[in-house]
């Protein structure tokens, strides 16, 4: 994440005197005010705090987000059960953070991971070396890792959508933002062993979100997939989600959300640094919603929503690395219009393999995120292998991307299966085809709506499909099928 900045700009008087207003109270207690030990002006200090923190609250908003697409397309059924997942793992991941996770993120430690920062507080910066390079105080820096730590959590909730039990979800969401994230953070961004060895990635394309996609993966394994998902002989069948505007909805807050997630990992009001990762951000996610579009038109016969919203998704993910390192036109060619099209290449793929992933999670964070990452180590402007630095920084992301995805892999099956066998991991068979929204929480999400399917005689055993007859006959079918 750390990034050379040109630090000396000009903000107008009155900016930094409202500045001073509003912030004033909450940086009584500040953190130093330094970078690598070198004070900073009172006016940087300030405008650097005020940028992370806005910046923060635009990543906190990607949790609605994610939760309108995973509910958008994911049935009508499930929808309370998703909207609580998002709800509560972000909290379960604030309290987790605040803890441990922060500490053996960023905390002094080892290589692999921190020991000291515990139980985060104010003027402690002392103990996070690996935050030198910012000088913003400790809780600012706190807040702004934890809604990333809070995007890792919740990705996992889509690819394990429709068959996991709350309460075991719960549990996941909290170990792995305590443990298992922050150890992965601490080896890139806290100092570790692959930061050491020079692997970069500025806002968490690999830290982020291929840490969320492989445990997804993980966990999709281990619960095997939906019921009627795959016919007797095997044959992929179609669950359409119930809303797909409110999933479009979810790309378009996930997508503003990202310039904060993006240029708001400078952790610095650094006016050029911003400006090149906004563009590329936003470059990437258009040329990605393209390319998954078109790539979708030539397989399907149409262009259809979901994958362009998943390819928008995909450049997203894949720049996430990558925005502070590399010319616009490669994040619209190799960062964006790649990934668009790969994304929908690995949904299918996945889909193949008998990996029930109900939103896509899995292709756009784990197999798109660690795209980005090595492509990095092609077009990083100053050590890529193209622009005749060598194979050695290209080699050092390789590893990294292998590496991260072998302890995400093993942690993922080692924490699922032990959930598994002490809690238990996947619903009963009749609260899944009721739906998890009664089962689990007793409610649902369009109770007029429901108790009308419920009324026709198949509602009540179906447990809600999106409420259509064609649905509802295909509900039929599948608990028929399975019987």
């Amino acid at each position: 994440m750390k990034i050379r900045r040109n630090r000396e700009f000009r903000w107008t008087p009155a900016l930094l005197g409202a500045a001073a207003m509003l912030t004033a109270p909450a940086l009584s207690w500040a953190l130093d005010g330094k970078v690598d030990g070198e004070p900073v002006s009172e006016a940087q200090f300030w405008v650097d705090t005020i940028w992370t923190i806005l910046a923060g609250i635009l990543v906190f908003l990607m949790q609605a987000g994610f939760a309108m697409v995973e509910a958008g397309f994911t049935r009508a059924k499930n929808a309370v059960n998703i909207l609580m997942k998002n709800l509560l793992d972000f909290s379960m991941a604030s309290i987790a953070f605040w803890i441990v996770g922060f500490g053996i993120m960023f905390g002094n430690g080892n290589a692999f991971f921190g020991t000291t920062g515990f139980f985060v507080a104010p003027e402690t910066g002392e103990l996070y070396e690996s935050l030198a390079w910012t000088s913003v105080p400790t809780l600012t820096a706190w807040f702004f890792q934890l809604v990333f730590a809070g995007t890792a959590a919740t990705i996992v909730s889509g690819a394990m959508a429709e068959r996991t039990k709350f309460t075991s979800y719960l549990a996941y969401s909290f170990v792995i933002v305590l443990i298992f994230y922050p150890m992965v953070g601490h080896w890139i961004w806290g100092g570790g062993w692959l930061g050491e060895m020079g692997m970069l990635d500025f806002a968490g394309s690999t830290v982020v979100h291929s840490v969320g996609g492989w445990f997804a993966l993980a966990g999709a394994m281990i619960l095997g997939p939906r019921i009627g998902k795959y016919g007797r002989d095997g044959k992929v069948r179609p669950i359409p989600g119930h809303n797909l505007p409110i999933a479009t909805l979810g790309v378009f807050i996930l997508w503003f959300g990202w310039f904060g997630f993006n240029p708001g990992s400078t952790m610095a009001a650094a006016p050029n640094d911003i400006s090149l990762t906004a563009a590329n951000t936003n470059l990437a996610a258009a040329a990605g919603a393209i390319a998954g579009t078109i790539t979708a038109w030539v397989l399907f016969g149409k262009p259809e929503i979901s994958m362009a919203l998943n390819g928008a998704l995909a450049g997203l993910v894949a720049i996430t690395c990558s925005c502070a390192f590399v010319e616009p036109w490669a994040a619209v060619v190799f960062f964006g219009l790649l990934p668009g099209a790969v994304v929908v290449l690995s949904v299918v793929m996945f889909d193949r393999i008998g990996v029930d992933d109900p939103v896509g999670a899995i292709s756009v964070h784990g197999v798109c995120g660690a795209l980005g990452t090595v492509l990095l180590g092609l077009f990083h402007t100053e050590q890529g292998l193209l622009y005749g630095s060598g194979a050695g920084f290209l080699t050092t992301q390789l590893i990294g991307v292998v590496a991260v995805f072998a302890f995400c892999m093993v942690a993922g099956f080692a924490l699922f299966g032990t959930i598994k066998a002490v809690m238990g991991l996947r619903v009963t068979r009749d609260e899944e085809l009721e739906g998890l929204d009664l089962a689990e929480h007793g409610a649902a999400a369009y109770p007029d709506f429901q108790g009308a399917i419920g009324s026709s005689g198949v509602g009540g055993a179906l447990g809600g499909s999106s409420g259509t007859g064609r649905e509802a006959t295909y509900a039929a079918s599948m608990r028929a099928e399975t019987a």
